[in-house]
């Protein structure tokens, strides 16, 4: 398993439209939880969140980034997950009150299911945005793909302390001239086989042949991915000249010091008034035309 860490493994059913991902997510899993102290039924449905999200990810191709958000109105009313074409992830949730016994319909509750795609290189930023609906983040997923991209998807996702993990079967558009025509139905009633404890702990390779032994399985090499957060203190001090001079003034004169924690690593930002002064008096530099004749 050691080899297959933190890595997405793609594979294609040969003379068909018919393609899969298997994700594990261990080290980057863990990464993400030593930022917070969730519970352990928050704790589940961030990880398949994350594994989710690696997987939509890698159906598409992305140079940008891709959010996947669930806003509700139950105990967990944010759930937002955030990886980039570097196949970096991270992600966070919110909650409120008890929610130990709550199961997916009374943690969530009702609200929007949201993924933002941004390609990159300056093109368009798409939107999708459905109920959600169904017993678990996969179901809601699946409906997703049915309802905005009319694609016959399927997932199935799982996580606990140690690790995340998720696998992703999908027909695409189009007929591939030998397709056998009962091999997606056939397809999904095999991996419907696959038990919590296999698609969180045994090796990619292993799983899909146990799953998959009886249909010409070709599987890519696989890509990997690890937590990393993209704030730093030159994007914070960014946001800051944003807010102007007037309500930064406000902020020092109550608080001392500008303070700025990133919800998604608990990386602290802390800019005093000699801070302040200096990239206000950057974001001048930069914004004030020269008058100087030539």
């Amino acid at each position: 398993m050691s080899d297959d860490r933190d890595h997405l493994h793609r594979f294609l059913f040969d003379g068909s439209t018919v393609r899969g991902e298997l994700v594990h997510l261990d080290e980057t899993w863990q990464a993400l939880l030593a930022r917070h102290d969730y519970p352990p039924v928050v704790r589940t449905l961030l990880g398949q969140a994350a594994a989710a999200t690696a997987l939509l990810a890698a159906t598409i191709k992305l140079d940008g980034s891709l959010i996947l958000q669930a806003h509700g109105s139950g105990a967990v009313n944010l759930l937002v997950v955030e990886c980039s074409g570097q196949r970096t992830l991270r992600g966070l949730a919110r909650w409120r009150g008890e929610v130990d016994g709550l199961d997916f319909g009374e943690l969530v509750g009702q609200g929007r299911l949201v993924m933002t795609i941004d390609p990159g290189a300056d093109a368009d930023r798409y939107q999708g945005i459905v109920a959600i609906e169904g017993e678990s983040l996969a179901q809601c997923l699946q409906a997703y793909f049915r309802r905005s991209e009319q694609l016959p998807t399927r997932l199935w996702l799982g996580a606990d302390g140690e690790r995340a993990a998720g696998m992703l079967i999908q027909e695409m558009p189009g007929t591939a001239a030998s397709q056998d025509a009962d091999l997606w139905n056939r397809i999904t009633l095999l991996a419907e086989t696959v038990t919590p404890g296999e698609l969180l702990r045994q090796a990619p390779r292993q799983l899909l042949r146990r799953l998959f032994h009886q249909e010409p399985v070709r599987v890519f090499s696989p890509q990997r991915w690890r937590f990393e957060c993209r704030c730093s203190r030159e994007r914070v001090a960014g946001m800051l000249r944003g807010l102007g001079r007037g309500e930064l003034d406000d902020i020092l004169a109550q608080q001392g010091v500008v303070a700025v924690d990133c919800e998604y690593c608990n990386a602290g930002y802390r800019f005093d008034p000699v801070d302040v002064e200096q990239l206000l008096s950057q974001a001048v530099s930069v914004d004030t035309p020269s008058h100087t004749r030539h």
